[in-house]
């Protein structure tokens, strides 16, 4: 596997010429007092730096060795306590902490582009302090204020992680089916019982305490998701003063083993009468969570955007020194006995392909991280509601779209590998197997596809759509007659990305079965539009630079390789939606 390279130029290029992102910042008080351009080149490069570093070699080694469950406790692979350390002491687990309990309160555009490194260094790694910040960003918007102060500024520090505990053996999707009890205390707190699955980092040996969020019901709770509650309970209890008390009434009864991220610790977390603490109000535990899943599942997106940039690097370095065969045209190393693989035009689909997905998913990440931060810091009204109304509509999309383009362009990275890239020592395909884990956790894509169609579409009969759909075609009508070229075939996927979703708001209302039978595709159709309305600003901004720049050319190439070859994807995803839903239906389930 090759060095790890943090795209820091593209990621300039997004910041400063694409968004403009400094104008952005200069014009939201809360914002400006932060961040300009020249702090975020800064906080950029030396994450990078230490990403690449100290986490990406553990990548390997951490995948191979994974980690150990002995009597309750869990060991993580060599290097990983002291990489960890390293990373928090720097400050990166806080980069968008609130800075009133010492996070950088950088905003959450920064925090993408870091998440990106990380994961492409080590998603393993990365899961540990994304975690965390997710359990941190909860806690922020709905603890007490006495909670807030006792426990974030140590777990911005990254002294202290912390989980998510959803999942129980018998309650995925559907969490109203939770059995995990809370009881009230007369001291105010709760004695916590029942167990959860999948519990990411519910217990390693980086931290010096954990802070779980449970999900959990009172014996009175009202039935369904309207009774659930969220919780905080500590590993270890917390003194008055800051410091550790006893070990609380809990434990990790075992850790999975996956197909993938190894060396992330995936946990059964066993609730014995543990003390917990309300966060939020009673049997408002989901509005809580939910804060944290719309940057959550951000995050999971980027880590297919990362996991596809890892493998593109590879892949670029590997086909520029692997010697097979000749150039259709003849010989282009006649010095050697060989060409280069990347002469060969299929290589060359998958490469750009790879680079195609991934510079306009970075671009898309971007995006959906703007809104994110408009919907919260701006002071214009209508700004903020705007910006909330396309974070509910894009966060779906953002999910699926980019972990689905996430494993297809590592299995392009593998393809470009041959052989090669079966083999365990080349890193090609660890890349696969982590990356399959994203299109599955925090809600699957499939699920995703439903949140789209069903509540963000069919809820509000389109107009959050409406909205976003007025927005590309705006700028696609402003662009000159120079970029036809890219306005044209923009306009056509968006006119008819209304007529499907026209289409499939109709047919909802007469057939519940259609929902469910398009949301994959149509969500599908969704991204490539967007993807193209990304690919068509950055080619604006390329062709209004020096062509002769190799990173224009290499922009405006790709752009064009992406319309001409990737866009029309849609067309096929657009017939299968229209096929309808009774073809899943013709076979009963015994014959199935």
């Amino acid at each position: 596997m090759s060095d790890y390279l943090p795209p820091l130029r593209d990621m300039d290029f997004l910041f400063n010429e694409v968004f403009d992102l400094p104008a952005v910042w200069s014009r939201i008080p809360a914002l400006a007092e932060h961040i300009d351009a020249d702090t975020a080149k800064a906080i950029l490069e030396q994450a990078g730096k230490v990403i690449a570093q100290v986490i990406a070699p553990l990548n390997r080694s951490g995948d191979e060795q994974g980690c150990r469950w002995e009597d309750g406790r869990v060991i993580t692979p060599d290097g990983f306590a002291e990489a960890y350390r390293t990373y928090a002491d720097d400050g990166w687990v806080g980069v968008a902490g609130a800075t009133q309990y010492g996070g950088m309160g950088m905003p959450k555009v920064i925090g993408a582009q870091v998440e990106e490194m990380l994961n492409a260094a080590n998603l393993s790694f990365g899961l540990y302090p994304m975690l965390t910040a997710g359990a941190c960003l909860s806690l922020l918007n709905h603890a007490s204020d006495a909670l807030k102060a006792q426990y974030l500024p140590a777990m911005y520090e990254g002294r202290w992680t912390g989980s998510m505990c959803l999942t129980e053996p018998h309650a995925g999707t559907d969490l109203g089916l939770i059995r995990t009890r809370a009881e009230p205390q007369v001291d105010g707190s709760y004695r916590i019982s029942g167990t959860k699955i999948f519990i990411t980092g519910g217990e390693q040996d980086l931290s010096e305490n954990i802070i779980h969020l449970v999900l959990a019901k009172l014996p009175d709770a009202p039935a369904g998701a309207r009774g659930i509650s969220l919780f905080l309970v500590p590993k270890v209890m917390v003194n008055d003063d800051g410091s550790l008390g006893d070990a609380n009434a809990l434990g990790c009864g075992s850790i999975e083993h996956k197909m993938g991220i190894k060396a992330s610790a995936t946990c059964v977390m066993n609730f014995d009468g543990a003390t917990g603490y309300l966060v939020g109000e009673l049997n408002k535990g989901l509005n809580a969570m939910f804060t944290m899943m719309n940057y959550e599942r951000l995050g999971v997106g980027i880590q297919g955007l990362a996991l596809g940039e890892r493998s593109y690097q590879n892949a670029i370095e590997y086909a520029r020194e692997r010697l097979q065969s000749r150039a259709p045209t003849g010989p282009v190393a006649s010095e050697q006995a060989a060409d280069p693989i990347i002469v060969h035009p299929d290589v060359r689909r998958m490469l750009l392909t790879m680079k195609a997905l991934n510079e306009g998913g970075r671009a898309f990440s971007t995006y959906v991280a703007l809104q994110l931060d408009l919907a919260k810091y701006s002071e214009d009204e209508q700004e903020r509601n705007r910006a909330q109304a396309q974070v509910a509509l894009l966060t779906p999309v953002a999910k699926a779209f980019l972990t689905d383009m996430g494993l297809e362009t590592t299995v392009h990275g593998q393809q470009v590998f041959g052989g090669h890239g079966y083999i365990r020592e080349w890193g090609q395909e660890q890349l696969i197997r982590d990356c399959r884990i994203t299109q599955i956790y925090e809600g699957t894509n499939g699920i995703q596809a439903m949140d789209l169609v069903g509540r963000k579409l069919v809820a509000d009969g389109g107009k959050a759509y409406s909205q976003l759909s007025a927005q590309m075609k705006a700028f696609a009508q402003r662009l000159a007659p120079s970029r036809n070229e890219f306005s044209e075939p923009l306009l056509a996927a968006i006119d008819n990305l209304d007529e499907l979703t026209a289409w499939l708001l109709d047919r909802a209302q007469g057939n519940a079965r259609e929902i469910g039978a398009a949301a994959v595709e149509y969500l599908h159709v969704f991204g490539y539009t967007l993807y193209a309305y990304m690919w068509a600003q950055m080619a604006d901004v390329a062709l209004a630079q020096d062509e002769q720049a190799a990173f224009y050319t290499s922009k405006l190439g790709t752009a064009r390789f992406y319309f001409a070859r990737l866009l029309p994807r849609i067309q096929s995803l657009s017939a299968t939606v229209k096929a309808g839903s009774a073809t899943l239906y013709l076979l009963d389930a015994e014959q199935l």
